[in-house]
Order: C-alpha cells, then structure tokens, then sequence
C-alpha cells in the first residue's frame, strides 16, 4: 500500500484532513492559500518570487470568526509562505461566506533607507537635462509623490540606473500616453530593488524601451532603458523616484540625494538643470 493511500485511510478514520481549496495567484508573484478543515479555513499568502512584497489582505465574512484584525499588511521575504488569519466556521460552516481584496507591490513596508548614500542621476554622464518637475512641485508631486523627479527628456534617450539591485518587474508593452484619470495603466516602467528593501522606479519609458530583464542585477550608471511618453503623462520625460512599500499596494516616495558634476544635489529644483558624472 503506498503512503499516499494510507495517508487518505488515517485521515478517513480519525479526521478530516485539511484541503487546499483554492490558491489565487496575482501575476504570478503571489498566492492566497484557501486551506479548509471541517469548515474552518486557513489563509495562507505565498510569494511567488525572489525578492520581497509587501501585501494587503481584507476579508470579509459571515457565519465565520475572524482570528486577529481583518484586515492586515505584511512582507513576505523571498519564496515565503505565511498565516494571513484564522476564520472559524460558525454552525459547522454550512452557510459560512467569505470573500476578501488583495493587493501588493515589490519592496519591505519596514525599509531602512540609508540617507547619507548619494544618487547617481538617472542618464548617461556628462549629460544634463532640465528638470520639469522636482520635490513637491505643484503640478503633480504631492502627497506619495512628494520626492519624484521628472526629467525632460526625449523619446529613445538612454536611461541609466541611479543604484545597484535587482530587477524586480519591467513592462515594455504600452505605446499610448495621455492625462485622463486611468492613464496610468499604460505606463512602461522598470522598478529596481534595492539592497536595503526600497525600489528604484523608471517610469514613462518608450515601447519596447526596456534594455534589462527581471532577475536581472544591474550596477550604478549601467544603461537600463529608453525614455519614453506612455502613461499619465502631458510630455516626453522620465519619472524617477525611491520609494517604500506601504499598503494596499501603493508606495511612498523618500527623499534621496544625488552626486552630479554641479556638486552634491540635495533637493532637485524644477527649472534646473543637473549634469551627470
């Protein structure tokens, strides 16, 4: 008798074994593990990838109790699996109902950014280009967006990485920009983890503009993309920012520093121009 089948007999007579019900997968990066026994369910999330996520889950149920708060934020690490909650069926679970919303982003919500680390600006060196829009600017970059810079730069000029990391997600397929509400999905991007949990984010790049791929380690000042126009966007130019995960899949730009040939840059001004090293 083979060990699974004996396994399913032990199980017969002593208990119901528990199930994997179901496991939904978000683009292919992580997984909510529904796990039942006897009514009761287990959530599970599970990171699909090699660098950390950060995710929140909130549930909503009927008939069941919910172990801890319903709502949670969290970091998987690499490859890791984890409890969510608990939700104990009420009446056996016979008309126990739940549902819940998920979303996530690349990076650790608790991210120690080393502030006395300088920036390499995000194009070739000995180049310089004007600054559209830089810390708070009026137009667009408060709130989550406070510490962006949007460079003016023309489709196809070169994009080069301002720090060391991974290559965590890249999409090259939109060639469409404009300034509606939800324009934001057709942005073209490369996010690049770094070593202290905070990403690296290009954004508005050209279709077909991304030199590097996922998994991919890439160094200061390595050439990563081409600039482009897609997106939220009015205009040619690069975004770049560091940011930290939070929740509910969103990111909150920090401010950084940046080494160029015009000395130390400690706050990009809208209006300037900044020449690379």
């Amino acid at each position: 008798m083979s060990r699974c089948v004996l396994a399913g007999l032990i199980c017969t007579i002593f208990s119901a074994c528990p199930t994997l019900a179901s496991a939904d997968c978000q683009d292919n990066s992580i997984c909510v593990d529904e796990i039942k026994n006897e009514g009761n369910v287990e959530l599970r999330a599970r990171n699909l990838r090699d660098f950390p996520i950060t995710y929140t889950l909130r549930v909503n149920a009927r008939n069941y109790t919910v172990s801890g708060p319903s709502t949670v934020t969290r970091t998987l690490d690499a490859r890791e699996s984890q409890k969510i909650m608990f939700l104990d069926a009420r009446d056996g679970g016979s008309k126990g109902f739940f549902r819940y919303s998920l979303r996530w982003t690349v990076g650790s919500k608790d991210a120690k950014h080393d502030d006395t680390h300088l920036y390499a600006l995000p194009y070739a060196a000995d180049r310089a280009y004007r600054v559209l829009q830089g810390y708070g600017a009026r137009f667009s970059h408060r709130g989550r967006e406070e510490f962006a810079i949007d460079f003016n730069m023309p489709v196809g000029t070169p994009v080069h990485a301002a720090r060391s990391g991974v290559v965590a997600r890249v999409e090259e397929s939109n060639s469409k920009g404009c300034w509606e509400d939800n324009c934001g999905q057709y942005a073209n991007y490369i996010v690049v983890l770094h070593s202290d949990g905070t990403t690296g984010e290009y954004y508005h790049l050209d279709k077909d503009g991304a030199l590097i791929e996922v998994g991919e380690h890439v160094v200061r000042g390595q050439r990563i993309g081409l600039s482009g126009n897609t997106g939220h966007t009015t205009m040619p130019h690069l975004h770049f920012a560091v940011y930290r995960a939070i929740d509910w899949g969103r990111t909150q730009s920090i401010a950084v520093r940046f080494r160029s040939a015009n000395g130390i840059i400690d706050r990009p001004r809208s209006g300037a121009s900044y020449q690379a090293l």
